[in-house]
Order: structure tokens, then sequence, then C-alpha cells
């Protein structure tokens, strides 16, 4: 109860003070690329079920990834305004309504596709015995994720292998130590690794 009145308190005030900020990043992704301002796509969220997740959209729109696609290392087809909002995580703003719906968290494990929940079953039945969250460890040690896939000749066998092992077991950790202080750890070290890089 602590977790969800934080969460719902932490999203109303954010997207209060950040409004401003949202307005103008949709006219930038309009008028950069002519289409919808938002992208949305299907996650798996507690107890395996499905929701929309919500994000400014980056990528151009006939190209942009549909359910379960891997898109993850190919730069060339984000947009002007979406490296800006990449680098500088504002494309997660959205989320914060994800977090007001109930689907989300504002810390738990990264919401994923049905394809890669699928490839690990069993890790993900209890994984997702929590809210998915807008960040958490792996999202801080991955931040820079696309720009290591960029320079991986096969970025999706990649991604299954080494990467997403990594992100399972992180999950894992937080779920058994998981505590409010602990959130508020990582909510910290998340603005940190933001700022950082905007620099």
């Amino acid at each position: 109860m602590v977790k969800r009145a934080f969460d719902l308190l932490f999203s109303l005030i954010s997207i209060a003070l950040l409004l401003p900020v949202a307005i103008l990043l949709a006219m930038l992704i309009y008028f950069d690329d002519r289409g919808p301002v938002f992208f949305c796509q299907q996650r798996v969220g507690l107890n395996k079920q499905p929701f929309k997740l919500y994000k400014f959209r980056s990528m151009r729109v006939k190209l942009s990834p549909n359910n379960g696609s891997f898109d993850a290392g190919n730069l060339s087809n984000i947009t002007r305004v979406g490296k800006i909002l990449r680098k500088t995580k504002l494309d997660e703003i959205p989320q914060f309504f994800n977090v007001l719906k109930g689907d989300m968290s504002l810390v738990g494990p990264r919401p994923e596709v049905e394809r890669w929940v699928s490839e690990s079953p069993q890790l993900w039945d209890f994984i997702l015995t929590v809210k998915p969250g807008i960040t958490d460890n792996a999202a801080i040690r991955f931040r820079n994720e696309e720009e290591i896939l960029a320079n991986i000749s096969n970025p999706e066998l990649y991604y299954k292998e080494i990467i997403l092992p990594q992100k399972l077991n992180i999950y894992r950790e937080y779920i058994l130590l998981q505590s409010f202080v602990g959130d508020m750890r990582i909510i910290f070290k998340t603005l940190i690794s933001i700022f950082s890089n905007w620099k």
C-alpha cells in the first residue's frame, strides 16, 4: 500500500511539473516527423497480463517496431528529436500514466514483450509476481544498451544470450530484496544516471 501510494503521489507531481516539457516535446516530435506523438506497444505485466506501454515516439513511423519485433541497436531509424529523447530518457515520461493506471510501478523489473517472456517462462513467472517498473537496477546498468547493441554484429542474439540473462538475475535479486528504502535508492541512482547522460 505504501509503494502504491508513493507511486501515485510521485507520478502526479512529475506529470504536473513535466507537463510544459511534455507539450513542447509533443510539438517537436510532430513537426520533426509528421506522425503520432506517442509510441504504444504491448508488454507483459503483473501476473503475465498484457498492457499497453506508452512512450514518446522516437522512431520513424514506418520503421517503428511492432509487437515482439527486435530493432534495438539499429540507430538509423531514430528521428532527430528521438536521439535527444533517448539520450535524456525523456521518451519515458508518458509511462507515468502507466503508473497512474496501475499497469506499472515507479521501480520494478522493466516490462518485456511476449517474445522474450516466452523464452524463459519459469523465470518470468516469478519476476511478474510484481508490477513492472519505469526503472530498476538493470535499467541503470544497461542505460546505454542501444549503443552497446549498435556495435554488435548480431544484436538480437547478443541481447538474448548476454544481456537478457543478466537482466533476469537483477530482476530476481530486486524481488527477493525489495524494500521502500531500496526503491528510493534506485530512484536516486536513476536520476544521477540520467543527468550524467545529459553532459
